[in-house]
């Protein structure tokens, strides 16, 4: 044990509550406000502004306004927490200048809360679920009140969004951070860490799914001694925003993890990879590690402990193959992003040709809760095989869209209906689209199916960095394979044959079907490429890149018949395959179609019944969208 270690993290605790109890002098209401890229984008700056004002005209020396990171409630932000002495937080949604004056007249200084903004209530059809006991210990911050969509949730490395000021490091320390960090360096043992996380059963969530314990294992028992840490931040699936939103919103606490790992295999520094795209992300980041820095936790002999690391940033470009790790690698290098043939893995040549561990962004904010409430609390919350919770970007057709995080083994149905709130609109569902470009269509037959890494790969799908759409019966499945394809195409960095012809292939045969011009012969095509892809190809998005086709083909077999051999389009997507025709005893003669028309193609007499020619039609479906009684038809 070093007591050096306890006193100089004693101290510094000391330094962050003497600050905060300076800063909340008097306080006895809080507002808080989201600042996140997303929040900022449905206008939570001006909600900031609006506060501003009317706190400074009310005078008022006992009200903190405080910016936080992102709550997860995407589809309802800017979202506005208000905090009274003796009372439940309150959350109110879509919040804009004009609720900022009720929310501040009536609940801030009146004292009553406007229960007909309040967020969300109860999902509908769905009881209060309190989390179990050991998901979430006691001291995790809970401000979210009685909301349906965070109280059915246990959120482990998002414990932190939407609750602290992610640029205030006094605020991390305030909610038990960096005590992971002094109870490791304390202990004094790099090899109780590795063993610590292999018994949590924490794999990681970039994906692969690899044990974590394992890879620094590995690293730490190579003969080399300089060794190198990455930090994966390279997000680029669609419709995935998890590590954006972590290093938005609690940047600190991914900070801490990539310092206890780099202690545990003895690393000189660790890189943090980010996506360009990202520069609130970013900007949070450097004004972390400055932070550090600064109190003498990044740099050399942290806490006294003859421990010396430090951290710094490496933008990428936006190509999605950097997300593998030796692409990854050799763009840190300065040179193009392809990945190359394993072994050797990164672990014994990596980085400069030193050992390295890579992780994302998820891994790392796992870390400080494994060591602090320890491994058995971590590997009891998720399933056998895979410890923990797992952070999912749910979009789509869904009513509540936003981050969710919930312990591995979780049910489908369970992220789908009881936190998502079902399919929007009072539409069927009809697919879960999980992990990416990379991951597979799960029909809705398959809804109680647990979500880990090793069950959703038997369904033809994988956990992927964590995307999640849900796709609704105006959904085509082979558009939506071809989508994911397309997609795969322009992002193969063309080093191996196989991914790079062969997307190319599969997309060409794709185009072809749902132009209506597919045959029986092409489905047999489609699926030996997607095999041969699968088994051929370099690296693991090359091999992955087929899932989305080879799981369609297998569960939605009859959508692809359909196409090729009656040429229609079931769910009436595919441009090539429908057509619209006016029904003439609905048809009212307003014209309103005509009007609209681009080309124009639809011709009839004033209070008469219209109708479309079709050889001129470019299929735009204009005509469709403008008319008021249902006359014109997709067929």
């Amino acid at each position: 044990m070093n007591p050096q270690v306890a006193q100089q993290f004693a101290r510094l605790t000391e330094r962050a509550a003497a600050a905060l109890r300076q800063q909340a002098a008097g306080e006895r209401i809080r507002i808080q406000v989201g600042s996140a890229t997303c929040e900022q984008a449905a206008g939570s700056g001006e909600v900031l502004a609006e506060f501003r004002k009317h706190l400074a005209a009310s005078g008022r020396s006992d009200i903190l306004l405080h910016q936080t990171g992102c709550t997860g409630r995407c589809s309802r932000e800017p979202i506005v927490g208000v905090m009274l002495p003796g009372q439940m937080p309150v959350l109110y949604g879509q919040v804009d200048r004009n609720l900022v004056h009720e929310i501040f007249t009536r609940h801030v200084l009146g004292g009553t809360p406007l229960l007909e903004r309040v967020l969300d209530g109860p999902v509908a059809g769905a009881a209060r679920r309190e989390p179990p006991a050991k998901a979430i210990p006691p001291e995790f911050p809970d401000l979210y009140g009685d909301v349906a969509f965070f109280n059915r949730q246990s959120r482990i490395a998002l414990r932190h969004n939407g609750v602290l000021d992610p640029e205030s490091i006094e605020e991390y320390f305030h909610y038990r951070g960096f005590q992971a960090l002094a109870k490791v360096l304390e202990r004094g043992e790099p090899q109780w860490v590795i063993d610590e996380i292999g018994r949590s059963k924490l794999r990681g969530r970039g994906g692969g799914g690899f044990r974590t314990g394992e890879k620094w294992a590995m690293a730490a028992a190579a003969s080399e001694k300089t060794r190198y840490l990455i930090c994966n931040a390279d997000e680029g699936d669609p419709g995935a925003f998890m590590d954006r939103s972590m290093l938005e919103s609690d940047p600190l606490n991914v900070v801490e993890g990539m310092l206890i790992a780099g202690y545990a295999i003895a690393a000189c520094r660790g890189f943090f990879y980010v996506r360009a795209e990202y520069p609130m992300a970013i900007r949070r980041i450097e004004r972390a590690i400055d932070q550090c820095r600064q109190w003498g936790l990044l740099g050399r002999d942290i806490l006294g402990a003859g421990f010396d690391f430090d951290l710094e940033i490496r933008l990428g470009a936006g190509a999605f193959v950097c997300g593998e790790e030796t692409a990854l690698i050799h763009s840190i290098e300065g040179r193009r992003g392809q990945p190359r043939i394993r072994p050797p893995y990164p672990t014994e040549s990596g980085l400069w040709g030193k050992p390295t561990v890579i992780n994302n962004v998820e891994t790392f904010a796992n870390v400080p809760a494994v060591i602090l409430y320890g491994a058995d609390w971590f590997s009891g919350v998720g399933s056998p095989r895979s410890g923990g919770t797992k952070v999912f970007a749910l979009a789509g057709k869904i009513r509540h869209t936003g981050l969710v995080e919930v312990p591995m083994g979780t049910t489908l149905r369970e992220v789908v209906e009881g936190i998502g709130g079902g399919v929007a609109g009072g539409r069927r569902l009809k697919a879960v689209q999980t992990g990416g470009p990379a991951g597979g269509c799960i029909p809705a037959a398959k809804l109680d199916l647990a979500i880990d890494f090793d069950t959703l790969a038997k369904a033809g799908s994988i956990m992927g960095s964590g995307g999640m759409i849900i796709l609704d019966e105006d959904d085509c499945m082979v558009d939506i394979a071809k989508f994911y394809i397309a997609f795969s195409q322009d992002e193969s960095c063309g080093k191996c044959t196989p991914c790079r012809e062969g997307s190319v292939r599969m997309l060409e045969i794709l185009e072809r079907i749902t132009a209506g011009r597919g045959t029986l012969e092409d489905l047999d095509w489609l699926r030996r490429l997607a095999l041969l892809m699968r088994k051929t190809s370099l690296c693991g998005l090359g091999r992955a890149a087929p899932n989305p086709v080879l799981s369609t083909l297998e569960h939605f077999r009859d959508e692809y018949l359909a196409h090729v051999v009656e040429k229609r389009c079931p769910a009436r997507r595919c441009t090539a395959l429908i057509h619209y025709e006016i029904d003439k005893e609905k048809c009212v003669g307003c014209a309103l179609c005509a009007r609209n028309c681009p080309v124009p193609c639809i011709a009839g007499i004033r209070k008469g019944p219209h109708e479309i020619d079709q050889a001129r039609c470019i299929k735009c479906g204009r005509c469709f969208d403008v008319c008021r009684f249902d006359a014109v038809q997709k067929l």
